[in-house]
């Protein structure tokens, strides 16, 4: 083989080289834009799950406070009824004792 044909053919081979690197950057380029789309969507994904999973418990813990608030005033109402009727039980009791207190006062005095 002629030294111009061996130096064409090595210039070639370079060529192609160069070719074959400046594809090789290019798809790596193209890789690496398509994995961060990639990413952002998996980001954004995981932020729509995560807010979704939020809701949710916020959700669950306002039902929960809501039971027990229900609970709270049910035992209250049931409290206040039990001292009405104590109370209600006693009301002679204390009109008795009333009367007597006056009278004791009105016998005081004279």
């Amino acid at each position: 083989m002629a030294r111009p044909e061996v130096l064409n053919r090595i210039q070639e081979a370079e060529a192609e080289a160069d070719e074959i690197v400046a594809q090789a950057e290019s798809d790596r380029e193209e890789r690496i834009a398509e994995a961060r789309e990639e990413a952002e969507r998996i980001r954004q994904q995981a932020r729509e799950e995560a807010e979704g999973m939020r809701e949710e418990r916020l959700a669950e813990a306002r039902a929960e406070i809501e039971r027990e608030q229900e609970a709270v005033l049910a035992e209250g109402e049931a409290e206040r009824e039990a001292l009405e009727e104590s109370a209600g039980e006693r009301t002679d009791e204390v009109v008795e004792y009333v009367v007597d207190l006056f009278e004791e006062a009105v016998h005081a005095q004279t």
